[in-house]
């Protein structure tokens, strides 16, 4: 095998290659969290018919719950071990309340009070707390370009709820909606406060934590909930029903959760927020795909700006890049 000379080595490093690289994991923390936000789209809908009929929330949390531990914890015997820090153990504990026990519980009793478009047009906020609170504790700059986008992408997830508003069967109710809120916000500060996380441990080691510590506090509350569920005391198996749910555990919990851990290794909260504009979108997609809707011209135009503001949010200036810009500055010529 050859050495590289002293230029040879220098050209496989130079800047255009690293940034090249970078640009790779930043396209690729994309595509991760587009799929994110299209297995949470889906999960809405297929909740939302499984409570209360099928279910109680609570049911439904706590067996998603159950299911995510057995499965980060049996796919950590195929990963390397890691050793968490005890200090991390402690933030990992404050993360499992903000992005799943908390966060989860009181999304799906509000999704059992609130229609589902109230939860999308709710959900359009998130990128609005995120960017503050990114400010806050992160010390992310707030550029009017980024302000920009983010109106933008409320403007179009807003758009797309409102004009198909009209022929949906609202049994919303503002207690409902408030949980929904609460829920969101939580799930606001889960992404902010999970990233120095996402960079020094792998995403099975930060869920199986999450979920262990999550599956420990509810549990004692709501286990009545999953022994008394009616879709446990049918006499035979309603394949139609069972699907559903082995969706809400699969692609609505373990896969996703396991996917924003390696999207935020990739892509700054603010960005991976704002992907929860596309959710609204998602459903109305699934509508026309079922015959029931149609896509019309303020869908597309929702379409726009919403992929329009993700684009400037992408694009506006980093905290890494402000410093750098000043260390810059500050180097005599």
């Amino acid at each position: 095998m050859g050495c590289l000379f002293p230029n040879e080595l220098f050209s496989t490093f130079a800047p255009s290659n690293i940034e090249f690289m970078i640009g790779k994991e930043k396209l690729k923390g994309h595509g991760i969290i587009l799929v994110v936000n299209v297995l949470f789209a889906v999960n809405i809908s297929v909740s939302k018919s499984l409570i209360p009929a099928g279910m109680a929330p609570e049911a439904l949390t706590l067996l998603r719950i159950f299911f995510a531990v057995a499965m980060f914890w049996l796919s950590s015997l195929f990963v390397g071990r890691e050793k968490v820090a005890l200090k991390d153990l402690g933030l990992l504990f404050i993360c499992s309340c903000a992005g799943i026990a908390f966060n989860q519980s009181l999304f799906m009793e509000g999704l059992n009070l609130t229609s589902p478009v109230d939860a999308s047009i709710i959900a359009t906020a998130g990128p609005i707390y995120v960017m503050l609170l990114a400010a806050l504790i992160l010390k992310e700059p707030i550029t009017k370009q980024k302000v920009f986008g983010v109106a933008l992408g409320v403007g179009g997830g807003a758009l797309v709820i409102l004009s198909s508003a009209g022929s949906d069967d609202r049994s919303s109710s503002l207690g409902g909606d408030m949980l929904i809120v609460t829920s969101n916000l939580l799930y606001s500060i889960y992404i902010v406060i999970s990233r120095p996380l996402s960079r020094r441990y792998s995403a099975v080691t930060i869920m199986k934590w999450m979920f262990l510590f999550s599956m420990l506090m509810l549990t004692p509350f709501m286990y009545r909930h999953v022994l008394d569920a009616p879709a446990f005391r049918h006499s035979a198996i309603e394949w139609g029903e069972t699907l559903r749910i082995v969706f809400v555990l699969l692609g609505g919990t373990f896969i996703p959760y396991l996917l924003i851990p390696m999207s935020l290794k990739r892509l700054r909260p603010t960005t991976v927020s704002m992907y929860s504009y596309i959710q609204p979108i998602i459903a109305s997609l699934l509508a026309v795909a079922v015959g029931q809707g149609s896509f019309t011209v303020d869908k597309l135009l929702a379409a726009l700006l919403v992929f329009t503001g993700v684009y400037l949010v992408t694009m506006s200036k980093a905290r890494e890049d402000v410093e750098r810009e000043k260390r810059q500055s500050q180097v005599p010529e």
